[in-house]
């Protein structure tokens, strides 16, 4: 594994010693030889220890193109609907291209119009690379009941994405709660996905946060069936998530024990991220057996990590990892 801080400040790397590695950011290996590299266009410099030449080597290289997918013109993409027996029918937009493709795995009630999933698409168009959005059952333009609605119902969703609408390879980038499910449709399909992207990975998340909360409140929202969990990002100022849905969640939580993904994996996180804390990707990232685990550390950004620069992370980083993707292929 290893860890960048990035932003205003430096971005640092390692590589782990073993396991343990969550929650020691201190003990991070300054014994190591250090190399500066600046990279002009995004104000910052790198640092990089040890063996890796990883972030330092991309961003220097990725910021010599210009970034054509970031311009405000947006492709219009028609809707279109995938049929599931028994399932609600889920909308999605998707460009036919090269492989890997990608698939953008939305956060908890977002919809498949948001900034990091038009500047995907923006970003693969440029490459002639293939791509998936889509809106969850229950939301955006997607058939079902929002309060029917469970992680294990959204995994379905994910996989039904892959396997019904994805051709070849896949690299999963997830938002959120999206970060959670594609790692769940990592480890139910191997073969098909080759790389993760997440972005403020909200692994184990809903369980997480209840069971934070005081046993008066925790017996409070039993009785009454429902959490209504304060989020800034709520038109009401606060999600209502049924008891039940917390309760179904405890089904997938991954937390607990090793995760078995052994795909290349990168997660981005701000360290201003007032919803999930940048510690549960230094989690993730230690207990996923997966030997090729970056962290991403963006000083000064917030959970929907939406900023210019941060978009500019996601991309290059997908870029990168497709770079990469395709050199073990060849």
């Amino acid at each position: 594994m290893r860890t960048f801080v990035s932003g205003r400040s430096a971005h640092l790397s390692r590589r782990a010693q073993g396991a343990g590695a969550a929650g020691k950011m201190a003990g991070v290996g300054l014994a190591a030889v250090a190399a500066w590299v600046p990279c002009r266009k995004w104000s910052w410099a790198a640092v990089t220890f040890g063996f890796h030449h990883g972030l330092s080597t991309l961003l220097a290289r990725k910021t010599e193109r210009t970034p054509q997918w970031l311009r405000a013109c947006r492709h219009k993409t028609s809707i279109s609907f995938l049929s599931r027996p028994d399932l609600p029918n889920l909308a999605y937009k998707r460009l036919k291209g090269k492989s890997p493709g990608i698939i953008f795995i939305p956060g908890y009630i977002s919809n498949m119009n948001g900034t990091k999933a038009l500047a995907i698409e923006e970003f693969c168009k440029s490459l002639g690379h293939a791509y998936i959005r889509f809106d969850y059952s229950g939301v955006g333009n997607s058939d079902g009941n929002l309060e029917e609605c469970t992680v294990g119902k959204w995994r379905k969703d994910v996989l039904s994405i892959i396997d019904d609408l994805a051709e070849g390879p896949q690299i999963l980038v997830g938002s959120s709660l999206g970060g959670w499910l594609m790692f769940h449709a990592a480890i139910a399909r191997p073969q098909k996905v080759v790389a993760l992207v997440g972005v403020a990975t909200a692994m184990d998340g809903l369980v997480t946060q209840f069971n934070q909360l005081p046993i008066e409140t925790k017996k409070e929202i039993e009785m009454k069936g429902v959490w209504p969990m304060p989020s800034k990002y709520s038109e009401e100022g606060v999600y209502r998530i049924q008891y039940s849905v917390i309760k179904e969640a405890e089904h997938h939580c991954l937390l607990h024990s090793p995760i078995p993904v052994k795909c290349p994996i990168r997660l981005l996180h701000g360290m201003k991220d007032d919803i999930v804390p940048w510690h549960t990707s230094v989690q993730v990232a230690d207990r996923v057996v997966s030997t090729d685990v970056d962290v991403i550390l963006r000083k000064n950004s917030d959970h929907r990590m939406k900023e210019k620069a941060d978009i500019q992370l996601l991309v290059y980083t997908i870029d990168d990892l497709i770079d990469k993707l395709s050199t073990i292929v060849h």
